[in-house]
């Protein structure tokens, strides 16, 4: 197999991270979207299968794990598992591209692990729980028990923070793509 570098982009939900790694994905051709399987439910519409997330039923997934098929997994949340699939990271090294991840902190610290010096571990937060409970209510798809438990979460990951190789602050969004962006450029080369 062909082996590239791996990026990894972890947050608390509601950080950025996902928005920081879709300007990624626009300047850098050579790097490519690896898609997490999980078994939680399709969010309305907007989310496609394969694309978004590879969605799996709680058996599918188990059965993959017990096939060592992940290079990491997690139970985020109960009943809902989250993972990247070897085969997934093997997909994108064999085109020759490197490989971006958008997963929660638990696992961008185990894929750090994995794949160790072939990857750059960015830990993106903002500047206070302020303004991480502002972006997941804007989001509309937190009821008030959903958003409680993900503030809880969320100050229960930054304490993570020291595990990665370095932190973005996304404050000012225009800011944090340029400082994504030399973060990569740097690392690639």
């Amino acid at each position: 197999m062909q082996k590239g570098k791996a990026i990894i982009f972890s947050a608390p939900s509601g950080s950025g991270k996902t928005t920081i790694v879709k300007h990624i994905l626009s300047k850098f051709p050579n790097i490519e979207f690896s898609i997490s399987a999980s078994t939680r439910d399709k969010r309305g519409r907007s989310e496609t299968n394969g694309k978004d997330y590879h969605f799996l039923s709680p058996e599918e997934f188990k059965t993959k794990i017990d096939n060592d098929e992940f290079v990491e997994w997690e139970e985020v949340y109960e009943g809902n598992f989250y993972g990247t699939l070897k085969s997934e990271v093997e997909r994108i090294w064999s085109k020759g591209h490197h490989v971006i991840f958008d997963v929660d902190v638990k696992g961008g610290i185990s894929l750090k692990q994995y794949f160790a010096d072939d990857a750059l571990s960015i830990f993106v937060k903002v500047k206070d729980m302020d303004v991480l409970a502002e972006r997941l209510k804007d989001r509309g798809t937190e009821d008030q028990a959903s958003l409680s438990r993900r503030l809880y979460k969320a100050k229960f990951e930054m304490s993570f923070e020291n595990k990665f190789d370095t932190t973005l602050v996304n404050d000012k969004l225009e800011e944090s793509f340029a400082n994504a962006e030399k973060l990569i450029g740097d690392f690639l080369k």
